[in-house]
């Protein structure tokens, strides 16, 4: 990603970001990720699986997963229609089979069954797109991370902080915009807005706590 960022970016957008994190982060405290893991394994077949899918359904079909899978050659060896049946209620199951076996299998293979713990690396990797490669970095390593899904790109758009579609445009704006040591919790804080308050259909303008601070909110007088 090597283009001009679609907004200009002034010292007063700078300013306008920074103040909502900081009102996000104190509306939503515990802004993180929701799906549950113990490892970045388990965080990064948690994260395929939740694609199309809600953290609450995979958060319910992972723990007997994680229990039997304890590593990638555990994931590597586990027959395709057998996979299949474990994941089919988070959607698109074939695929998301397909994936993990592939992606545990190199990793078996080339990675001595680690994740690894680099961007350019990880996209590489079967069933890893930037933004899944973004949350294992971010939430995994501690390293920061733009995440962004559907919610982070409805809600920083509506904020005015971008004018691209494309998630990969969209994560190169904010990361021209938002500093990095705050990457990561503009991440969670764009989820959790969007879950709770900034929904797609229906955004509550009138409890928004950064209401006033944003162009396209239809409560203002």
């Amino acid at each position: 990603m090597g283009s001009s960022p679609s907004i200009r970016i002034t010292k007063q957008l700078r300013q306008r970001q920074s103040r909502i994190l900081e009102l996000l982060s104190a509306e939503y405290p515990d802004a993180g990720c929701e799906l549950d893991f113990t490892t970045v394994l388990e965080l990064t077949v948690a994260t395929i699986l939740s694609a199309q899918c809600t953290d609450k359904r995979v958060n319910m079909v992972t723990p007997s997963l994680f229990r039997k899978y304890r590593s990638a050659s555990d994931w590597a060896v586990v027959p395709q229609d057998v996979l299949e049946k474990e994941i089919r209620s988070t959607g698109f199951f074939r695929n998301k089979a397909r994936n993990i076996r592939a992606l545990a299998a190199r990793l078996d293979k080339d990675f001595g069954g680690q994740v690894p713990d680099d961007l350019d690396t990880l996209v590489k990797l079967p069933g890893i797109g930037r933004k899944t490669a973004n949350l294992i970095l971010a939430v995994g390593y501690g390293r920061p991370g733009i995440v962004v899904d559907t919610h982070f790109k409805r809600v920083s758009t509506r904020l005015g902080f971008t004018n691209h579609s494309n998630p990969d445009r969209i994560e190169f704006d904010l990361k021209t915009l938002v500093p990095e040591e705050e990457w990561s919790q503009w991440s969670h804080c764009m989820v959790f807005h969007g879950r709770r308050c900034c929904s797609a259909r229906k955004p509550d303008c009138g409890r928004c706590p950064v209401a006033t601070l944003c162009p396209s909110c239809v409560a203002k007088s």
